[in-house]
């Protein structure tokens, strides 16, 4: 078996209850292609999370946008992962460049929180990816495995490990990194996974793009051998998210 493809929708800060219940409504009742074919995760702000769970059909799995990096306390505006277990809420996105770039998550802190997440049962979508400038001093394999290796310090079992590679430039920019460039990064971590954790794990972990991924670039990318799926951002609150959980269709036909 190889590798099933695999789509986030991370709706970040965005929605109302009638915007939600109208997003969740068109996933509903739209026709995507089965379980062996193609994974599916949305992942809404955490106030929604109940309504989101309760509401979708099993087709699709529910993820949070982030969780706390231990157990819970006194930790004031944080949610634990012992909250999203406890809500049966199976995903959580950990390490997003928001959440890096605008809050000062390190390397570090990002390793730690995926490795509790994932003590606690939780599946995880650890994101990678670095910054224009970076891209342009030739540093982007640097930086994507310092922040991998980070993680893999902390993880010893990857079976619950979903990579997303974002580019930050390519983030709500409107900006994609070509085919090439995404399948030439994932090609890399893969190296990199084979080189400093084993050669199953590189061989069996997803590593999925995120950047201004869209209707449009969807199929081309999916088409790439190392790419295994996407982490959607702004698209996945439009019906061409469908098209894109779509061109999982690619894979298959590959």
């Amino acid at each position: 078996m190889g590798r099933t493809f695999f789509v986030g929708g991370n709706w970040k800060c965005n929605g109302t209850i009638d915007e939600v219940k109208k997003i969740v409504s068109t996933l509903n009742s739209a026709e995507i292609p089965s379980k062996d074919v193609v994974e599916v995760v949305v992942s809404p702000p955490f106030v929604f999370l109940p309504l989101v769970k309760n509401e979708l059909k099993p087709d699709y799995h529910v993820a949070a946008q982030n969780c706390w990096v231990k157990k819970g306390g006194a930790f004031t505006g944080e949610v634990s992962a012992e909250m999203l277990v406890n809500l049966g809420i199976p995903w959580v996105i950990i390490g997003h460049s928001e959440r890096r770039l605008i809050l000062g998550e390190t390397n570090e802190f990002v390793g730690d929180k995926v490795a509790y997440a994932l003590s606690q049962g939780l599946k995880v979508i650890a994101c990678v990816g670095e910054t224009l400038e970076q891209r342009e001093s030739g540093s982007t394999m640097a930086v994507v495995a310092a922040q991998t290796k980070a993680i893999a310090d902390k993880v010893s079992d990857w079976k619950n490990v979903v990579i997303a590679y974002e580019p930050v430039w390519a983030i709500g920019t409107g900006k994609v990194a070509t085919p090439d460039q995404a399948q030439e990064v994932h090609f890399e971590l893969r190296k990199w996974l084979q080189s400093n954790v084993s050669a199953d794990v590189a061989a069996s972990t997803r590593i999925i793009y995120g950047g201004s991924v869209n209707g449009g670039n969807c199929k081309e990318l999916a088409a790439k051998p190392d790419v295994d799926g996407f982490l959607v951002g702004g698209a996945s609150l439009k019906p061409e998210f469908i098209d894109i959980i779509k061109s999982a269709e690619v894979k298959k036909s590959a």
